[in-house]
């Protein structure tokens, strides 16, 4: 498989991923969702989802033509390692929130490397 299919594989799953981090939240609260209460319980998550649930669209979309989306990966990449290290600066500042050290934190930071790896890969062979 080349680098730029497993790309387009990676795009569309993460980006299903994104679309999905409500019911996430329901399922394992203590690692996707950072209030007490169901996820509709706060505002502020249900702006989180909405975000990146149009982030997941347009990642999935991507995947046509990776490359032509470039930035969209990039600025992927790096938010998700900054959100990840606030996330986990916040986790081990606040115990209740440590479950996030194990859900949503390594996530995004899988979510960066993999990304990041496969597009110098991609921009690489092009």
């Amino acid at each position: 498989m080349s680098n730029k299919a497993l790309l387009s594989a990676a795009l569309r799953l993460f980006g299903a991923v994104f679309c999905l981090v409500y019911p996430l939240a329901i399922l394992w609260p203590s690692g996707w969702a950072w209030h007490e209460g169901g996820p509709a319980a706060s505002d502020y998550f249900l702006m989180i989802v909405g975000v990146y649930a149009v982030l997941g669209v347009f990642l999935i979309r991507a995947a046509a033509n990776p490359l032509a989306n470039a930035s969209l990966i990039w600025f992927t990449v790096w938010s998700s390692v900054v959100h990840a290290l606030i996330m986990a600066w916040e986790s081990l500042r606040n115990p209740m929130h440590q479950g996030h050290l194990l859900g949503d934190v390594p996530a995004l930071l899988i979510v960066a490397l993999v990304f990041g790896l496969l597009m110098k890969r991609v921009e690489a062979d092009a």
